[in-house]
């Protein structure tokens, strides 16, 4: 009998030595990024007060398909990369299914999730400006922690501000960053303008991710020589998550196989992007028939309830004016535990993509998505991060489906970190106290009237 390869690995020269930026071969290019003062389209030197210049022009990049990485990267890259790609067999096993599943283990960085891809380029890009100082917002604290260990790695000095509900979920992600050196701040705080204006007005508020970016932003611009980084939402950030799509079509041709459909979890679509785009231009370029699956929390549906416009992907209006999927910016997103998708926007690629039916979506609620994390965690012995749980929902859904079928479809799905620090969430979901939270239409619409037509 043949035997069977568990994990297919790629040795350190096989990194990627270039990003791939889809906008280039997008058939409808995302719509412009709007100065919010003047309505007109961003300019990447709108943006230089706020962001490293390179990343600037990263952002608003629609010609060129590849864009190399700086070897400083690709060094600190080999620390964890390439990362494994891993046939489920266990979960297949279990579930009786004749499907294929395959996962990209990001999970396996120092960090422990897919954030560190983005992070290390950005203190780079930060550091070569000559930029001593760092901020960022954070959910979970998966990309808190990345940014923290980056800015470490360049020395670089970082803020962070952690929505409050997760500051307090999960303390161990804020000792994490504090391990790394950074100065840490539970969001909504009385350290910004942004923060005292929201707490005036909501005392209680728990946080969100447009909140703690708000807050970040307005640190940036207070400090000298300081520049803010972003976790997922903008298009640079997306670039760089496409080394873990580019590492895993070379791991399926070790499969000898190819997906039929990819899925991520979704927040803002940096994971999502990472792992998709590579495949997707093959849809593009060459006609290939492969599905994009993005899957996002119930509690805050922007991809599968949100409308189609402009809006800021902060709460405070800091940030430019984006067309995107949206549920308001002033979306207050319920405290569910997947704090790294508790967010009111889609970034402006996927949301194009969506539009043109390149991709689709579908919400998970928390209880399956924790059902299905424990399922995983089962009969593949990885516990995965509450995020991640939801891609996996996603594939046990897509795999059941094969069941009824006969179809032996290849699923390919990110698990985009370990749930190692999130034991207090899996305790309350052990223990019967994690609730679902359903929206009313009503509810969406009327947040979606009171920011108007941005």
């Amino acid at each position: 009998m043949k035997e069977k390869t568990k994990r297919y690995m790629l040795p350190e020269n096989e990194i990627p030595r270039y990003w791939y930026n889809i906008q280039a071969d997008m058939v409808n290019k995302p719509l412009p990024p709007l100065n919010p003062a003047t309505k007109q389209p961003l300019k990447p030197e709108d943006m230089y007060p706020i962001f490293a210049e390179e990343l600037c022009r990263q952002e608003l990049n629609q010609t060129d398909a590849w864009i190399e990485i700086p070897e400083e990267v690709r060094e600190m890259y080999k620390y964890y990369r390439c990362t494994p790609l891993v046939r489920a067999y266990g979960l297949e096993k279990a579930l009786g299914t004749p499907a294929h599943i395959y996962f990209k283990n990001e999970s396996v960085s120092p960090v422990g999730s897919h954030k560190l891809n983005s992070a290390l380029a950005q203190a780079y890009y930060c550091k070569k400006e000559g930029v001593t100082n760092v901020t960022t917002e954070t959910g979970a604290g998966q990309w808190g922690a990345a940014l923290s260990y980056a800015a470490k790695v360049f020395g670089l000095e970082s803020a962070v501000y952690q929505v409050k509900i997760s500051y307090e979920q999960k303390p161990y992600r804020r000792s994490i960053m504090q391990t790394f050196g950074a100065q840490v701040t539970p969001s909504p705080s009385m350290s910004t303008r942004a923060g005292k204006d929201i707490l005036t007005a909501h005392p209680n508020y728990q946080g969100s991710l447009g909140t703690a970016i708000s807050e970040a932003i307005e640190l940036a611009r207070m400090t000298p020589n300081c520049k803010y980084t972003l976790g997922s939402v903008l298009s640079h950030v997306t670039l760089h998550q496409t080394v873990i799509g580019l590492e895993a079509e070379k791991q399926m041709e070790l499969a000898g196989e190819y997906p039929d459909v990819v899925i991520g979890c979704f927040g803002g679509g940096s994971n999502f992007g990472g792992i998709s785009f590579p495949f997707m231009r093959h849809n593009i370029l060459e006609g290939k028939k492969t599905r994009f699956v993005a899957a996002e929390p119930a509690s805050c549906p922007k991809l599968t309830r949100g409308k189609f416009q402009y809006d800021f992907g902060d709460e405070a209006g800091y940030t430019p004016l984006l067309p995107m999927f949206t549920l308001g910016h002033n979306f207050a997103p319920a405290n569910i535990h997947a704090g790294g998708l508790r967010y009111h926007g889609a970034g402006v690629i996927v949301s194009q993509l969506l539009k043109d039916k390149m991709m689709e979506a579908v919400d998970i609620n928390q209880l399956e998505s924790f059902e299905a994390g424990c399922f995983f965690a089962r009969t593949e012995g990885i516990i995965p991060a509450p995020e991640s749980c939801h891609a996996i929902a996603a594939a046990i859904n897509e795999a059941k489906q094969c069941i009824e079928t006969g179809e032996e479809r290849v699923i390919l799905f990110n698990l985009s970190g370990h749930g190692l620090i999130d034991m207090a969430s899996y305790d309350k979901y052990l223990s019967g106290d994690l609730q679902n939270y359903t929206l009313s239409d009503a509810d969406i619409q009327k947040n979606l009237d009171e920011i108007g037509n941005l």
